[in-house]
Parts: structure tokens; sequence; C-alpha cells
């Protein structure tokens, strides 16, 4: 006679699928992590390409987060992705940057609206570009101005956060 079988133990590490949010976001940022990034890299990469992502200016953050990441030898891909995650924030902040950038340019008239813009265009269309450009000059001017405050702060408050997340379990 053989023997009865017993059932052998189920293992409990199959792991359930990962959540939607697991696979597109967390998982390509914790790969970036890993792919060598020294944490001063990965604080210069963060910051660049939070200084990308937030330019006053429609379609250029892929070009400045780009031509940045290249001159420096850093991760375009991780600079691109830090860059277009700050993309809901930059719409919000382009018309602020735009109208406070009018005001600083040199336009003393109210406050840029869209209803100022509709207007000139529709009776002077060279006054609502000239507008518009002393707008975008005076936005990028306040970016800039930020940025140059607001970057090294950044960079140097994710070194050592980014060193300490990023350091190598010891073996015993």
């Amino acid at each position: 006679m053989s023997e009865p079988r017993v059932p052998l133990p189920v293992s409990s590490s199959i792991a359930p699928p990962a959540s939607w949010w697991r696979r597109r976001l967390l998982q390509p940022v914790l790969n970036l992590l890993r792919q060598g990034l020294t944490p001063q890299q990965l604080a210069l990469t963060i910051a660049l390409g939070t200084a990308a992502g937030l330019v006053p200016m429609l379609g250029i953050t892929t070009l400045l987060a780009t031509t940045a990441a290249v001159r420096l030898r850093l991760n375009v891909a991780a600079t691109l992705l830090v860059a277009h995650l700050w993309s809901p924030v930059q719409l919000l902040l382009i018309i602020p940057f735009m109208s406070q950038g009018a005001r600083l340019w040199g336009s003393h008239s109210p406050p840029l609206t869209l209803e100022k813009l509709q207007y000139l265009f529709r009776h002077d269309w060279v006054a609502a570009l000239g507008l518009l450009w002393h707008a975008i000059l005076g936005g990028l001017a306040l970016w800039a101005g930020a940025f140059l405050v607001l970057g090294p702060i950044l960079y140097f408050t994710l070194r050592p956060v980014l060193a300490y997340l990023m350091r190598k379990p010891r073996p015993e």
C-alpha cells in the first residue's frame, strides 16, 4: 500500500498584482534610483527637472530638461520624468507668472487678464503681442530669479535625504 498523500503547505510568497499607481509611478521612480546615480546626481536631477518642469512657458519643458541633463551628464529619462510630473503645477503657475511678469517688465496698465487679451487681439493685435511678449519675458525673469534661490535650497536639502534613502544595507 502507498502512503496517504499529505497536501503541501500553500506558500504565501506569491505577491498580489501590483496596483496601477505602483506599476506606473512608484516602480519607475524606484528603478531610476537603482540605476547607479549617486545621491548628488539624483538631487541635481530632481532640482533641474523641477526647474524645467515649472518654466512658465508651454512647449519648452522637454527641451530645457534634456539640454540640462545632457550637458551635465545626468540621466535624461529621470530628468524628463521629474520635469513632466510637475506639469499640473506648471499649468497653475503660468498665469500668475505672466501676470506678475507683465507688471515687472514695464506694463503699467491693469493686470494681465484673459478679457484684456481678447479685447486687444480684436482691436490691436500688435499691442496684444507686445503685452504677451512683456508678460512672457517678465514671467521667465521671475522664474529664473526664483530658481536661483530655490534650486540650490532644493539640491542641498535633497542630498542628505537621498544619501540616507539610497544607503545599501550592510551584509552581516
